[in-house]
């Protein structure tokens, strides 16, 4: 019998609910998380109405007064959310060029070491101020940094770098940089593990033939480590880009409330708290919404952008 007479059988195509069936014990286990994000996720989006109302707790919501875009075209003439927008864009960016190369960095370091026991050693020390609360940190950035008895002061007096203590905490020309080094000494171990993992993946072959050809370990990671592990750089420099304002909070706040370096301090998420919920104004809770979202439309926007450039350069991207 020849090939040609054996009849071509086509796959049959399964309905949703035949496959629901068939996969039923899945969709089971997916309904507690289902249930977690609607409830948590989902649902609270239904508060950013009050970003369009002069919001009062006290009345239902029918009864809530609608003013459109007022707030958002509020926010653009405030002084203090211009101030706050540039500050947490400065300091988004600052640690996003921070995680980014020292991350890196130390994922090439940490992949060339041979000694398995100092790298366990090393990747354990590295990690461990990722589980520190900020309140930790922030408290330990607070003593070295001390005018009494900080051991920064100290140490640069040693040396004759300064004649007196400087006041870090005090100095708005420094507070930038205070959050950028604090931010990568609690997450630059924890931001490796990704690298790391996808250096593994790299085909030891290709060391081999770079080592033959009479290439240096510098060589190697320049020609086959970074080219290799590009496309997992490129995904993750995609999702960073969508928290562009997200500076963050707790730092910030711990660090800069003093009150003498608040102008450079003051992140959008600081700016929702103490306009949302300091604020006696009756329109503090759709002020504060209005800011919130307007974060939010922006990350968004900012993700897409990047994704589609992705893709126009030909790199990954997320869908």
């Amino acid at each position: 019998m020849s090939d040609r007479n054996i009849p071509i059988i086509a796959p049959q195509k399964r309905g949703f609910f035949t496959m629901a069936r068939s996969q039923k014990e899945l969709l089971l286990l997916s309904i507690p998380f289902i249930v977690y994000f609607f409830i948590f996720s989902y649902y609270p989006l239904w508060g950013l109405t009050m970003a369009f109302q002069t919001f009062r707790p006290h009345l239902s919501f029918w009864e809530q007064e609608w003013v459109g875009l007022t707030h958002f075209k509020n926010l653009f003439s405030d002084k203090y959310f211009t101030q706050a927008l540039y500050n947490t864009i400065m300091m988004s960016l600052i640690n996003l060029v921070l995680h980014f190369v020292t991350a890196i960095t130390f994922a090439l370091f940490l992949n060339e070491l041979r000694l398995r026991f100092f790298k366990r050693f090393v990747q354990t020390i590295s990690y461990m101020p990722h589980f520190l609360s900020w309140i930790i940190v922030c408290g330990l950035m607070a003593n070295m940094l001390s005018m009494d008895d900080g051991i920064i002061n100290n140490l640069l007096m040693w040396f004759g770098i300064i004649d007196k203590p400087i006041h870090w905490l005090g100095t708005p020309g420094y507070f930038w940089g205070i959050v950028g080094v604090s931010n990568v000494w609690k997450s630059m171990g924890w931001n490796s593990i990704i690298y790391l993992a996808a250096m593994t993946a790299i085909d030891p072959a290709l060391y081999e033939a770079a080592a033959i050809d009479g290439c240096g370990r510098f060589g190697r990671m320049w020609n086959i480590t970074l080219p290799s592990i590009k496309p997992t750089i490129v995904i993750l420099l995609i999702l960073n880009a969508g928290w562009i304002l997200n500076a963050g909070f707790e730092v910030q706040y711990l660090l800069g409330n003093s009150g003498l370096v608040m102008d450079v301090s003051e992140t959008l998420d600081i700016f929702v708290l103490r306009r949302g919920f300091g604020s006696r104004s009756v329109i503090g809770y759709s002020y504060g919404t209005a800011a919130g979202m307007f974060k939010t439309v922006v990350s968004l926007v900012v993700i897409t952008i990047c994704n589609f450039a992705a893709k126009w350069v030909g790199e990954e991207r997320l869908v």
